[in-house]
């Protein structure tokens, strides 16, 4: 074969396959519309035979809480933007150093079309990706849908996925009687979820929570995209 031919026969396997997860990421997405979503990690671990505790749970059987708690902490233009918050991004990505960009410039949307197509090591090519993936479920999903699907496939802890799991875990009880602390605990766990025990906070994680709790009274009237 000559190196023409090979470089041409190399092009068209990568296009192939760009096309197959193009085509991926659309059908999930409608598929995700109608059952539980399931992310990489997930994936991977039951791939590699590691355990994966998961319950899913629809938004009326979580506390209203967490995912104003969530939205305070994450993306407080949740309810208002169409999957990209532009103007975050463009001031994260101004200021971005040689790490990459920050966690600062991800909308909920964003974090799901990581979670659920991505990779979880940060790099521009990822972020890139992140952007009309986040588009797109915007606009086949509704806001309530995607934070149900956030709320469902976020990490906290090791193999240990959604609100239900993260509060039987960390609080002995079920997502739908998380209090307000509790439910700000694990909001500010999800940055770094293997670190940060919600059950046991370090100083720096209690002082967080206890901020973002009065943060939440302020963001309740910008929360309307939750109710059903």
């Amino acid at each position: 074969m000559t190196a023409a031919r090979f470089l041409r026969r190399f092009v068209q396997i990568g296009l192939g396959l760009i096309l197959l997860w193009v085509g991926a990421v659309f059908w999930l997405g409608l598929l995700y519309w109608a059952v539980p979503p399931v992310s990489t990690l997930m994936l991977g671990r039951w791939l590699t035979l590691q355990p994966v505790e998961r319950v899913f749970k629809g938004m009326d059987e979580i506390s209203p809480n967490l995912p104003l708690a969530v939205l305070a902490a994450e993306d407080s233009r949740f309810c208002m933007h169409n999957g990209v918050d532009w103007d975050a991004l463009r001031d994260v990505v101004e200021a971005a150093d040689e790490d990459g960009p920050s966690r600062g410039a991800s909308t909920i949307p964003m974090q799901v079309a990581k979670n659920l197509f991505l990779w979880p090591s940060r790099s521009y090519v990822r972020k890139g990706l992140e952007l009309p993936i986040a588009l797109y479920l915007d606009l086949i999903w509704s806001k309530r849908q995607m934070m149900e699907a956030y709320l469902n496939i976020a990490e906290w802890g090791q193999g240990i996925f959604g609100a239900e799991a993260a509060a039987q875990t960390y609080f002995r009880k079920s997502a739908k009687n998380l209090t307000r602390q509790e439910a700000a605990l694990l909001a500010r766990a999800l940055p770094n979820p293997l670190v940060r025990n919600p059950a046991r906070p370090r100083p720096g994680h209690r002082a967080l929570a206890g901020q973002l709790q009065a943060r939440m009274a302020g963001a309740a009237p910008f929360s309307g995209c939750l109710k059903p």
